[in-house]
């Protein structure tokens, strides 16, 4: 079963393309941050692009937003390309960096406007009720972004994206610095987006992109190393066999029971502690331990599914380890 069907939905076979890069290039003098990069994303599907630091994700991100010129290839969006007719492409375009670019003076509600006079939205006052009350930002709307909340702060990002109702969004980490119940909330609020619009992660967490996307593309160096389905890269079985997580605290002694999850070690001071599972897991107990630890913010250190565990192919591919 594909997290697409695990998420209630499936990616139509002739769905549109809206997301389309042709062999990109880009090099830095005589560092190539970028080589013959090529992929598709179509509507109704969540593209995750994985990959250690350096790896090139935020070179090619910026390539497919337009921000910088490859070397060589072309990016479409929506049909249109980017570098020759980059008006249209943005048109489609929903843009959440890393660091999201907020005036922290600016009213919410003065930032909205702003970004919505800039995309041309015809009726402001109704499209910034439209994102604001999907992303329940109306009790914040009149405060200044600078004292918002990091969770508020990103939520305004994304509602600045979502401005226009664009048919395709591209996502830089987007869960980054935020706590357990606002992970959980992004998280949901992005598979519900995922079954309308084309969907680009960006990210290095493992468990959000074995949750959320149907598809991953793994970069290393530049170059793809592997794509497929989470459960392709994980070798094709979901049964657990091993994994190891690091969790802000000890989880009550029932779920440990439930799970057969086992303290390892302590991690520091803050009270965090290593947790391993003790015996296998089935297919269905090891979706529910997966949940359970995306819904209370806990690192994925090891996960051992069938031959190889996504954890495991992802360090082998970028690491050159050897399974």
């Amino acid at each position: 079963m594909t997290v697409a069907e695990d998420r209630g939905q499936t990616v139509a076979a002739g769905a549109e393309t809206l997301v389309e890069a042709r062999n990109l290039h880009k090099s830095y003098g005589p560092v190539t941050a970028v080589a013959d990069l090529s992929f598709a994303v179509r509507r109704g599907e969540i593209l995750g692009l994985l990959g250690p630091n350096g790896a090139g994700k935020s070179t090619a991100l910026r390539m497919l937003v337009g921000f910088q010129y490859p070397d060589a290839g072309r990016v479409f969006l929506a049909g249109a390309d980017v570098l020759r007719d980059g008006r249209r492409a943005r048109a489609s375009l929903g843009y959440l960096p890393e660091s999201v670019p907020l005036y922290a003076e600016m009213p919410a509600r003065r930032y909205l406007e702003f970004f919505a006079a800039i995309k041309g939205v015809r009726d402001t006052r109704k499209e910034i009720a439209r994102v604001t009350e999907r992303l329940d930002l109306s009790r914040v709307l009149h405060r200044p972004c600078g004292n918002l909340s990091r969770g508020y702060r990103q939520r305004v990002g994304l509602a600045q994206a979502l401005l226009g109702d664009p048919a395709v969004l591209i996502l830089d980490e987007p869960t980054s610095g935020l706590d357990p119940n606002q992970i959980r909330d992004f998280r949901l609020l992005l598979r519900e987006l995922g079954r309308e619009k084309a969907v680009l992660l960006s990210t290095h967490i493992l468990p959000e992109a074995l949750e959320v996307c149907d598809r991953i593309l793994i970069l290393s160096r530049g170059r793809t190393v592997a794509e497929g389905s989470p459960a392709v890269l994980a070798g094709g079985d979901a049964a657990l066999h091993w994994a190891r997580f690091r969790a802000p605290s000890p989880p009550p002694p029932g779920e440990c029971e439930r799970f057969g999850l086992v303290v390892d070690a302590a991690s520091g001071s803050d009270g965090a502690v290593f947790l391993r599972v003790r015996h296998e897991l089935n297919t269905d107990e090891a979706r529910a331990l997966l949940r359970y630890a995306l819904d209370h913010g806990w690192d994925l250190r090891e996960w051992g599914a069938g031959a190889a565990g996504l954890e495991r192919v992802f360090r082998r591919l970028t690491l050159g380890e050897e399974d």
